[in-house]
């Protein structure tokens, strides 16, 4: 049976240009801070990937610096400015929640967008200064995010304003001074790039107080020797997103179909934050009264892969946070499925998903209780 893989935010899978790049550095000897030529050579490959993910984020290389992944980026961000009280939406990554476990946390929509008053709201009520963060696209949902709005709001307030762009990019423009940020979250595995590296963006002047401490590297902001062969794929995947933006509508179209067909089929699911703008790869289905977890089993032995929220969470049988902050009960929270598509799904993809979901919801659906 040929499988089809449907969790592109949960990890893409490696572009095979990417990998092409990665076998490439293998053959690279030395280390990046080495003055010798053999170092020279290695940290020239580190640099032109610093490069291609600079363009991708629209700043210059020296604003950029790698870690081990994204949510590594996240907690430096958070916990790099002590004394600065921070608020985020209900929303986020685990990865920003757990970060500053006693944050505020400002609501969002019935479709799951941020309420920007009450941000204002919680700034104007604060003492002291403050960090702000707020994703450009939730993660599970795929709803974008008044990015460039909340930032205008938390500059206005004196506040630093920093945005997980993990899931927006190579979906989504990306462009540091339009979207108003001063720091910005990506990851290279969600681009089809290697998982274990991920970069945090600085607006000029910002210098995070350094979580890993050692060497000089990355200009003293996180010492350990760098991944090089996964900081190539990074670039190399940076290079590629960039490049294939135009076509992102391609998957747009795709996602429509599948949700059409999708609710065709099984008229009691919903499409949640079907009335917010969203990247055009991701959608969310509840189906009342069958766990998500169990869909996501059925669908697995049918040959399709998808998941029940974000792998960061998976193992933990609990409501989605994202869903419940949206306003869906406990037990409906738990009913949902996330289908996220990616540069190596096509319309054979979509056909499988929606024959398979209509097979699952035919053995497994119930009406929800009253």
């Amino acid at each position: 049976m040929t499988r089809v893989y449907l969790d592109h935010n949960a990890s893409a899978p490696l572009k095979p240009a990417v990998k092409t790049a990665m076998i490439q550095a293998m053959d690279l000897a030395g280390n990046p801070s080495s003055v010798h030529g053999f170092g020279r050579t290695v940290r020239r490959a580190v640099e032109e990937a610093r490069a291609q993910v600079a363009a991708l984020a629209g700043v210059r290389p020296a604003q950029v610096f790698f870690t081990g992944s994204g949510t590594e980026a996240n907690n430096l961000a958070l916990r790099g400015f002590p004394g600065r009280q921070v608020v985020t939406s209900a929303i986020e990554h685990d990865s920003v929640l757990e970060a500053v476990p006693g944050a505020a946390r400002i609501p969002v929509s019935r479709d799951g967008v941020a309420d920007l008053a009450a941000l204002d709201r919680r700034l104007a009520d604060g003492e002291g200064s403050a960090l702000v963060s707020l994703m450009l696209a939730n993660n599970e949902t795929g709803v974008i995010q008044p990015v460039a709005e909340a930032a205008r709001i938390a500059h206005a307030r004196g506040a630093l304003f920093h945005c997980d762009a993990v899931q927006a990019a190579g979906r989504l423009s990306l462009d540091l001074a339009t979207l108003g940020a001063d720091l910005l979250t990506l990851s290279a595995h969600k681009i089809g790039g290697p998982a274990g590296v991920g970069a945090l963006i600085l607006a000029d002047g910002l210098e995070p107080e350094a979580l890993i401490r050692g060497g000089g590297q990355e200009k003293r902001r996180r010492a350990g020797t760098e991944n090089v062969v996964g900081i190539v794929g990074f670039g190399a995947a940076a290079r590629l997103a960039r490049e294939e933006l135009p076509n992102g509508a391609r998957l747009t179209a795709l996602r429509d179909v599948l949700e059409a067909s999708a609710l065709a089929a099984v008229p009691a699911a919903r499409v949640m934050g079907a009335g917010a703008a969203r990247v055009g790869n991701t959608s969310n289905l509840l189906l009342p009264g069958v766990a998500g977890e169990t869909q996501v089993m059925a669908l697995d032995l049918a040959g399709v892969a998808v998941s029940a929220g974000s792998a960061c969470s998976s193992g933990k049988v609990k409501p989605s946070h994202v869903l419940a902050a949206m306003g869906e009960s406990a037990g409906d929270a738990a009913c949902a499925i996330r289908v996220s598509l990616g540069w190596d799904s096509d319309d054979a993809a979509v056909e499988r998903f929606a024959a398979a979901y209509a097979a699952m919801a035919a053995r497994l659906a119930r009406a929800p209780a009253a």
